[in-house]
């Protein structure tokens, strides 16, 4: 079991607080984007914890125990009803309705089709009968265009800011064993959010320092 950190930037906790959204967490999307860096090396059985820098303090906003991962499509689909801009899987297609209501195909490598019967055989389409919004949090859609991955689980925590004590932040390790780094930090002692916006695997110890937070 290894542990992660993933980086929520301050427009999504506001977004999150607005719509009143305080879990539990279920799920954490990655996609091609550093915005939401990829997931690609979370496992099940790992752990991920959200974190924020609210006002250039380190806050941890939730824990969310993997039980799967999937195609951030596959789970869109299932759990939201809709795509939500998740990347769409090779062979499938969408049906989609342009601003003037007309109707057009879309697939995974940007390719349009005006009518149903120029989609390539073999191509499944999604008909825009299946696509029909299910009630959800607000969590549950990506904040980002092109999520690939979907980590998700039914024992997350509650969603809220969690204020790591200021003196344990410089003591955070990130990084395989022999390699561990910490993160990095501004001259007034701040932490820099560019250090934040990769998906990064936490050292045991450091694991510990989250864990009791829970």
């Amino acid at each position: 079991m290894e542990h992660y950190i993933v980086y929520w930037p301050q427009d999504v906790v506001n977004a999150l607080k607005k719509a009143k959204d305080e879990g539990p967490i279920k799920v954490v999307y990655g996609s091609i984007h550093s915005r939401m860096p990829s997931i690609a090396s979370v496992r099940k059985g790992d752990i991920i914890y959200p974190v924020s820098l609210i006002k250039n303090q380190f806050y941890v906003m939730a824990r969310l125990p993997v039980e799967h991962k999937e195609q951030a499509f596959d789970y869109c689909m299932r759990e939201l009803g809709t795509q939500h801009s998740a990347l769409i899987p090779d062979g499938i297609v969408m049906e989609c309705r342009d601003a003037g209501g007309g109707i057009y195909y879309w697939t995974s490598d940007c390719e349009s089709y005006r009518d149903r019967e120029s989609v390539p055989k073999g191509m499944q389409i999604i008909s825009l009968s299946e696509q029909v919004e299910k009630p959800h949090q607000a969590h549950q859609e990506p904040f980002n265009c092109c999520s690939k991955h979907a980590a998700w689980g039914t024992g997350g925590s509650s969603i809220c800011p969690r204020p790591l004590p200021a003196e344990l932040v410089p003591e955070l390790r990130f990084g395989p064993k022999g390699k561990e780094r910490p993160l990095t930090f501004r001259r007034d002692g701040t932490v820099l959010p560019s250090s934040l916006t990769s998906t990064r695997r936490m050292t045991a110890e450091t694991a510990e320092i989250f864990e009791r937070l829970f």
